[in-house]
């Protein structure tokens, strides 16, 4: 079954999370949960797209399976691996037992550590799987993901094929460090997220920071986006935006001033290039 019956549905249903959806995102999602594709969220880091699949699991009540890309990554991370140590002993248990008896028991299910994709295909709950920051791993793992994203299946050559008993609706984010490949992107719907405008910035801040008053988040967020248009090496992301807000509260300050700016400055810019650049570009003392 859908997690969803509209677009508004989804926009309403991730507000609740916390999560403001614009209609290219509530559309996209409705999109990919009805038609049953997984969805490549792509866009600059600090975005909102790793937030994205939270908040669907979140609003759909389903669980959140989460595979963590970086280079290096291989099979028996993503996907399964046999407990050797175990095996090893259950060997030494066995004695005299015939070889093909104790293959076949240390082969079975009770030896198999599952890893994300495993985990999710078998998972008979409703299951979001996010495979974030896909650009990270190795052009190999993406082999691997085509194989699970079109037919939603594993092979596992001692046990055979495992079947997803209920298809997971499965979020893949790029930040777009490397090109994905075609038939990768072919499986997936895209959406493309950036920086939200300054209005939606804002009701995020307000949204997730109810304490923070409206005149303070709109020279917040003003002056976020001044950050943002520098050539820095990290520009802040919404969830430092919202850090920031927090931190503003927690001094007890109801506006943003030259000196506040200063002081509370790492809590936006996390290089100390980009610190001096800031203040230089923002005549800050």
């Amino acid at each position: 079954m859908p997690f969803f019956s509209s677009p508004d549905d989804v926009r309403t249903r991730l507000a609740a999370t916390g999560y403001l959806a614009d209609d290219a995102i509530a559309t996209t999602v409705f999109l990919a949960d009805a038609l049953g594709k997984p969805l490549l969220v792509e866009g600059p880091a600090g975005t909102g797209k790793t937030e994205l699949a939270k908040a669907v699991a979140t609003a759909a009540g389903a669980g959140l399976v989460r595979l963590q890309c970086y280079e290096g990554l291989d099979e028996a991370r993503a996907l399964y691996e046999w407990n050797y140590r175990k095996q090893l002993l259950r060997i030494q248990a066995a004695g005299d037992q015939a070889w093909e008896e104790t293959h076949d028991d240390i082969f079975s299910d009770e030896f198999l550590l599952s890893r994300p994709l495993l985990t999710a295909i078998r998972r008979e709950e409703p299951t979001v799987l996010l495979v974030d920051e896909t650009d990270k791993a190795d052009v190999e793992v993406e082999g691997l993901l085509l194989e699970v994203l079109s037919d939603f299946q594993v092979t596992v050559p001692e046990l055979g094929t495992i079947e997803a008993v209920r298809k997971p609706f499965v979020v893949l984010t790029s930040n777009a460090t490397r090109e994905l490949s075609e038939a990768l992107k072919r499986r997936c719907l895209f959406l493309h997220v950036d920086y939200p405008d300054a209005d939606r910035e804002r009701q995020i801040v307000l949204t997730r920071v109810p304490e923070v008053v409206e005149a303070l988040a709109e020279q917040l967020v003003r002056t976020v986006r001044t950050l943002r248009a520098l050539e820095l090496k990290k520009a802040p992301s919404i969830a430092e935006s919202i850090d920031w807000a927090r931190t503003l509260v927690a001094l007890g300050l109801d506006t943003l001033d030259e000196e506040t700016v200063s002081k509370t400055l790492g809590v936006v810019l996390k290089h100390a290039t980009d610190h001096t650049r800031a203040i230089k570009e923002l005549g800050l003392n």
